[in-house]
């Protein structure tokens, strides 16, 4: 008795998965589900079934010898009614096929369409654990001041000497935070100082207060996103090694609307976690005592170096008179400078940021870095950690 070979439709391949796709073939091959089934140590209703789900499949595309149909559907149709007149031979006289609307196709659509537009979108991660391996000395605080970021600023290397843009603003930054955290000592309590200048224009029309233009990359909410994210982040590395952190975003002269309203989504992001503070307070000047330590901080634009050491005494005596090292921390000027006046110390911080066309021809050529002081609370800043903006990119490179 001849063996009746058992043939599968080749078209049906188009729209096989890689698994019933092998199934298709080696069936055709070995002309028999059973065949196949043995060749590859399964049973063979595993097989078969799969394949009775490929012709499924095949018949909403128009692919039924079965029932005489012989010419696939267009694309994105399937099959809702056929009706078939046959001749006295028993051969296809005419036939009717009524297609509709795949709705397995359309779904796909839709699945590819949604996530081309989520690609871009950034998903809220889980907060971070501290580490358990981490020590912790409540006596430490480690401070990390971020120097004027600048996100948004544009520098074109012919122009200014380097290329620089919103990209590799944020790629800098978190690189620099991510260093700094492995090698800072195991603090009770971490202070993320954003000195100000965080965004490089204040509003969309890309201008200074004064109505210069600005240098700019990205759009103004594109370049707002960036920057929240990047602190995000930097908040994200800072939990994962201290018990308690503080973020602080001085006003700037170029972000003096944009702070706050960072600061704003910052405190929304982390209403729920207790280990995060972030301070509102609109002022220009804020101080934080930590033990014997007395921290100012402001962005630099108002208030200049000489007059800050009356200005703490003045805004805070009760805190002046409790401690004995007493430091602001500044930004603005984008260069390194300390000076130690009676009783205070005031430090200027520089920028990770690349100079952009205006100040490439003032001859500005300062240093970029980011830093992280340890203070203890009997005896002031006792270490402090460098990351050389040199370092970051020779790792990225």
């Amino acid at each position: 008795m001849p063996t009746i070979k058992t043939v599968i439709d080749p078209r049906l391949a188009e729209y096989a998965t890689p698994v019933q796709l092998q199934y298709l073939e080696l069936t055709n091959e070995l002309g028999s589900m059973r065949k196949a089934a043995l060749a590859l140590c399964l049973g063979v209703n595993t097989v078969a079934q799969s394949l009775d789900r490929l012709k499924r499949i095949g018949v909403r595309h128009g692919i039924s010898p079965e029932h005489d149909m012989t010419r696939p559907l267009p694309a994105g149709m399937s099959v809702k009614r056929i009706s078939t007149n046959y001749k006295a031979d028993g051969s296809v006289g005419q036939q009717w096929v009524i297609g509709e609307p795949d709705k397995a196709h359309q779904e796909e659509l839709f699945r590819m369409f949604i996530e081309t537009l989520s690609q871009e979108v950034r998903p809220i991660k889980k907060l971070p654990k501290l580490r358990k391996s981490d020590q912790v000395d409540d006596d430490l605080l480690c401070v990390f001041p971020i120097g004027d970021p600048h996100y948004g600023l544009r520098a074109w290397s012919d122009e200014s000497g380097e290329n620089f843009d919103l990209k590799t603003a944020e790629a800098l930054t978190c690189s620099a935070i991510d260093r700094l955290v492995s090698v800072a000592p195991g603090a009770g309590t971490a202070l993320l100082l954003n000195l100000g200048d965080m965004s490089h224009a204040d509003s969309q029309s890309n201008t200074t207060k004064s109505g210069h233009q600005l240098d700019v990359d990205g759009r103004y909410i594109e370049i707002q996103q960036v920057g929240l994210y990047s602190m995000i982040h930097a908040v994200w590395r800072l939990l994962e090694k201290f018990p308690k952190v503080i973020f602080r975003i001085n006003r700037g002269n170029h972000d003096d609307q944009s702070s706050h309203a960072l600061a704003m989504m910052m405190s929304c992001y982390f209403r729920n976690e207790s280990r995060v503070t972030v301070d509102l307070s609109p002022a220009k000047v804020w101080y934080f005592q930590f033990g014997e330590n007395l921290v100012g901080s402001t962005h630099g634009d108002s208030i200049k170096g000489p007059a800050m050491p009356g200005v703490m005494a003045a805004d805070v005596p009760a805190m002046w008179g409790a401690t004995k090292h007493r430091t602001w921390y500044v930004g603005h000027v984008h260069h390194q400078d300390l000076k130690e006046y009676a009783g205070c110390v005031v430090e200027y911080f520089r920028t990770l940021a690349a100079r952009d066309a205006w100040h490439a021809g003032q001859g500005y050529r300062a240093g970029r870095d980011m830093r992280c002081i340890v203070l203890h609370k009997e005896h002031g800043e006792i270490e402090r950690h460098r990351c050389d903006v040199g370092m970051l990119q020779k790792a990225a490179a």
